[in-house]
Parts: C-alpha cells; structure tokens; sequence
C-alpha cells in the first residue's frame, strides 16, 4: 500500500490505499473545499486522499515534469502552495467538493528550490532559492523583497515564530530574519560550523534551545 491509516491507540490499520512510489516530501492533513483530505506528492504527481477512506479524490500532474517533490505543500486559508524545482512556486484554489483547480490563480517562477519547505508568517512567505524572498500570499504571490545576502545561494533549512524567520545554511550560519519588515532585514548572524562544507539536516528546537547536526559535530545554543 501506498498510503496507511492506522488507529492511534491500537496501531491497526483502518484502510489502506494502492499508489505510486511516494515522493520525498511529507503529507499534510487539511481542509480544501469543504473536504478533509491528505495532500502531498507521489512520485510523479500532486494529490488528495479523503481521511476517511483514503480514496483518491484528485491528481494534479505538472506542466514541467520529474520534480524531485521535496517541499512539503502549506495550507493558506482554503488554498494550496506548492514550491518545485521545476515548476516554482504556485497557489492552488480548490472547488466546493474538495478537487483541485487545475490552473493556478497566482505562480512566482523565482522561488524554485529543490532541497527545503518554505514557510508562512502571518500573509507572507519566505523561502530560500538564490537569494532570500518574500512573498504577499494575500496579493498573488507578489514579491515584496528578495535579499540577495551570499549565504541564501544554496541550501538553507526555515523556522519561524509569528514575526521572524530563522535561517541555517549549507556552511553552517545561522541568520534572524524579521519578515515583517519592509525591506531584508538580518537581524543577528552567528558563524556555528567554520569549516562545514554541506549542511542539510533541518534543526531542532527544544524550549529555548536550538540543535544543529553538522558533518562532523552537534551543537546545542540557547536561544535567548
């Protein structure tokens, strides 16, 4: 099966769905178009699984094939973002009956990682593919800045609390970002690895402290 809904206390199994090879992004549980469903990436498409039953409801085939799927797709209010390497980032409308439109009502070809999710603040949100932007979900995706700093030219993984976004990077920086503001503003910057010369593995915050799994070590800061 490709899909498993398990019982929380028993651990059986309520259904089971067939399906293609999933895709390395995580699945999502939402409410589009009046319906509750599972969205996320198989390999070779974008889909919705009813939580009931797990029946496929609808598949959304992209107009530049072979994305690696990695971003996990984000709710905004009834709509969908979904963020590709090959098709960059788009925002997804749903009909009543919790089925995708096929046409995105906004696209920004300008945000197209294949290696991190990006996040939302409040309207906004930020992601990193040459360069930091942030973008209006309310107005179309509309670019608001796009801070062009050397340390958001490759990979970086997100956090965010209600107003700012922490950034680690592929060599091991650690950047604070106020995303509310109106232009790229850092507001603190800290060298963690010096030497690290591929850091991919997204952090984990525990409390008020941060931990950072480098190629060679684990680092634990307090964030205060």
């Amino acid at each position: 099966p490709w899909l498993v809904a398990l019982d929380p206390d028993s651990g059986k199994p309520i259904w089971k769905t067939a399906g293609n090879l999933p895709s390395y992004g995580s699945l999502l549980a939402g409410r589009f178009g009046n319906v509750d469903q599972i969205v996320g990436h198989d390999v070779g498409s974008l889909g919705g699984w009813d939580v009931a039953t797990g029946k496929r409801l609808w598949r959304l085939i992209p107009e530049h094939p072979k994305d690696f799927n990695v971003a996990t797709p984000i709710q905004f209010g009834n709509q969908l973002l979904v963020m590709t390497e090959n098709n960059g980032t788009r925002l997804f409308d749903f009909s009543d009956d919790g089925i995708i439109v096929p046409r995105p009502v906004a696209v920004y070809a300008e945000l197209a990682s294949d290696t991190h999710t990006p996040v939302v603040v409040h309207d906004r949100l930020c992601g990193v593919f040459e360069g930091l932007h942030c973008l209006d979900l309310k107005h179309r995706l509309r670019p608001l800045w796009t801070s062009r700093d050397r340390a958001f030219e490759a990979h970086a993984s997100l956090i965010t609390d209600d107003r700012r976004v922490l950034v680690t990077t592929l060599h091991g920086e650690l950047l604070l970002i106020d995303v509310q503001a109106d232009a790229p503003t850092i507001i603190g910057r800290a060298r963690v690895f010096p030497t690290e010369a591929g850091l991919y593995s997204h952090p984990a915050l525990v409390g008020s402290r941060l931990y950072l799994r480098g190629s060679d070590s684990v680092v634990a800061l307090e964030l205060n």
